[in-house]
C-alpha cells in the first residue's frame, strides 16, 4: 500500500510538472514564454505571448495532466480521495522539476483536478469564471474570485476532504496572485481583448 501511495504521489508530482507552455513555446514557435509578457509558464501568458493556438493548446494539456493525478487512485486500485493525490500534480505544476521549479499559477491545473472528482462542480465553476471574465475581461481576477467562490461552494457538498484540498488551492492561488491582485487594485491589471472590461479601456 505504502509503494503505491508514493508511486501515486510521484507520478501526480512528475504530471504536474510537465512545463505545457515552456516546451510548446520552444518546440513550435522557438520561444521561451518566461522571457516575455508576464514571465509566467502557465497557460494565460501562452495566450498573450504565442497566440490562440498555442493557448488553447497549454490550456488542454494542463487541465489533462491533473485530471490524469485525479483517476491516479482509480488506476492503482486504491481507496484514495482523488483531490489527496490531484494536490501532487498542483504542487508540480507550480513548481516543476522540469523547468527549474518556475511554474504557473494552477488554475487549469487545479480545474482538471476537480473533474477527476465532481465534473458538475467544475462545469458551474467554469461558468462563473468565464462570466467574470467577459465582464471584467481580466483573467486574474476571474482565477482568484472564482477559487474564492469555489471553496464556499464546496462546503455545501459535505465532504471535507475535498473543502480542504479546494481551501489549499485558493491559498495557493491567491498567493500565485499577489502581484496580479496589487495590481488590480492600482487598476493597473493585464486585461484580454475581449468582454466588457476590454471595450471599457478602449473608451
Amino acid at each position: 500500500m505504502q509503494v503505491k501511495l508514493i508511486s501515486m504521489f510521484l507520478l501526480a508530482y512528475l504530471l504536474g510538472s510537465t512545463p505545457a507552455g515552456v516546451w510548446v513555446g520552444k518546440l513550435l514557435y522557438k520561444t521561451d514564454i518566461r522571457e516575455h509578457g508576464s514571465g509566467n509558464s502557465g497557460t494565460t501568458n501562452a495566450f498573450r505571448v504565442l497566440g490562440k493556438q498555442a493557448g488553447i493548446m497549454v490550456l488542454l494539456v494542463d487541465v489533462l495532466k491533473g485530471t490524469a493525478a485525479g483517476l491516479l487512485p482509480l488506476l492503482f486500485n486504491v481507496d484514495l480521495h482523488p483531490m489527496i493525490i490531484g494536490i501532487a500534480a498542483i504542487i508540480g505544476h507550480v513548481f516543476p522539476i522540469f523547468a527549474k521549479f518556475k511554474g504557473g499559477k494552477a488554475v487549469a491545473t487545479s480545474a482538471g483536478v476537480a473533474i477527476a472528482y465532481n465534473p458538475l462542480f467544475l462545469l458551474v465553476m467554469v461558468a462563473i469564471f468565464l462570466i467574470l471574465l467577459y465582464v471584467t475581461s481580466m483573467v486574474s481576477f476571474a482565477s482568484v474570485t472564482t477559487l474564492i467562490l469555489a471553496f464556499f461552494a464546496s462546503l455545501f457538498l459535505q465532504d471535507w476532504i475535498f473543502s480542504t484540498m479546494v481551501f489549499i488551492i485558493m491559498v495557493l492561488v491567491v498567493v500565485r496572485h499577489k502581484e496580479n491582485i496589487k495590481r488590480i487594485r492600482e487598476g493597473k491589471e493585464n486585461k484580454v481583448p475581449f468582454g466588457l472590461g476590454a471595450k471599457d479601456k478602449q473608451k
